[in-house]
């Protein structure tokens, strides 16, 4: 069945189709009109270099009071006057600091030689000085202005498209969570009817050892189930021994394992860690990671769990000695969908992260790993409970 998020490619597409559209546009006709308003502040320019020649040679005096208003009328297009030698006889519009000011005026020339060709000032036949000048306030902002449009519309679409996606990733996570507890739920009573032939055949005197291990097994299911139907919920966390815990995890997965795979376990300190967890979710945690490692190494090798304390953190390390991870995956094997495996949906690491860190407040990353030798994951866990 499709939804309303099923065209996101699409709509994201079109989104930035008339984005770029619109930026182009707007980026071509200022372009436009930065040149027309160039042109005529050059206009101006040479009005004002005229006035000033003008003002400079005229002996009459008769048109004084028009000069000095063509002079008077340049408020914001700075403007400096070089005589022959380099030297700045005049400027306009142009705050000189105090400290340093004639390096600054110097460095002001270099500027407006860059940025547009200089007016002669003819003062007599001998005597010829150079007008430089800048552009003016409002043509630098409506220079800048396409950039700013642009940043705002990425920003727009950027929000859009942040938007959608979360509405997707909400969508499909209440699919998830919908679907995992109806599994747990359907789970259920096969799981019972199984605990009460596992009841019947005690009583019929079958193999003892046999009915321990089946009776794990369909425990096993059960707790299975309780995971399935506590995604989507806040766990609830207990005080719980790491080390019970780690045995009982690690000697499951022993029984069920080739005898091609060795799994040891150390433990540093003999002072036993009592922390806040969520037993089946942790199990899960550690299952996990021992299934990966016993596929990295295609059933044959070493898995090694050793567990330290340091002052407030608890660190368990998880080492194989499979085929590695490339240092470039180091991030993306936590990802949803990432997997290596023929089978499967890539969901096994980043439903570990997502259990240590969201609900444990945790940590866990590949803390080493070579290509042919192995590979070491790191979770660090605060001591919530002290020992």
């Amino acid at each position: 069945m499709k939804t309303s998020f099923d065209n996101l490619k699409k709509i994201k597409y079109i989104f930035s189709s008339i984005a770029l559209l619109i930026v182009g546009v707007s980026m071509y006709y200022t372009h436009l009109l930065t040149k027309e308003m160039a042109e005529e502040e050059r206009q101006r320019i040479s009005l004002w270099a005229e006035a000033t020649q003008r003002l400079v040679t005229d002996t009459d005096g008769s048109d004084l009071v028009f000069l000095m208003k063509v002079i008077e009328g340049n408020t914001n297009i700075p403007v400096l006057i070089v005589d022959e030698g380099g030297n700045v006889t005049d400027y306009r519009n142009i705050d000189v600091p105090e400290e340093n000011g004639d390096e600054y005026i110097q460095k002001m020339v270099k500027k407006f030689q860059r940025l547009n060709k200089p007016i002669e000032i003819t003062i007599d036949e001998e005597t010829k000085h150079k007008l430089y000048y800048g552009n003016s306030t409002m043509l630098n902002k409506l220079e800048y202005y396409p950039y700013i449009q642009w940043g705002i519309i990425l920003a727009f679409f950027a929000i859009i498209f942040f938007v959608f996606a979360s509405a997707k990733r909400s969508e499909q996570n209440r699919v998830w969570v919908g679907l995992s507890k109806e599994t747990a739920h359907q789970l259920g009573t096969p799981i019972s009817s199984l605990l009460a032939w596992v009841e019947i055949l005690k009583e019929e005197k079958v193999n003892p050892d046999l009915m321990t291990e089946m009776e794990k097994d369909v425990n096993r299911l059960r707790t299975i189930a309780e995971r399935f139907s506590k995604i989507g919920s806040i766990p609830e966390l207990t005080p719980t021994s790491l080390d019970t815990l780690l045995q009982n995890s690690l000697s499951y997965m022993r029984k069920r394992t080739s005898d091609k795979v060795q799994i040891t376990y150390h433990f540093k300190d003999e002072m036993p860690i009592t922390l806040a967890l969520n037993q089946p979710l942790f199990e899960w945690v550690i299952e996990n990671l021992c299934k990966n490692a016993i596929d990295a190494m295609e059933g044959e090798g070493h898995i090694n769990v050793e567990v330290a304390q340091e002052k407030e953190k608890v660190i368990i390390d998880v080492s194989d000695t499979g085929k590695g991870i490339p240092k470039s995956k180091f991030d993306a094997v936590f990802s949803p969908g990432f997997t290596t495996k023929k089978r499967g949906w890539g969901l096994g690491l980043s439903l570990v992260k997502r259990i240590i860190e969201e609900y444990h407040k945790g940590k866990i990353f590949v803390k080493h790993s070579e290509i042919d030798k192995g590979t070491t994951f790191r979770i660090i866990l605060s001591k919530q409970i002290k020992n």
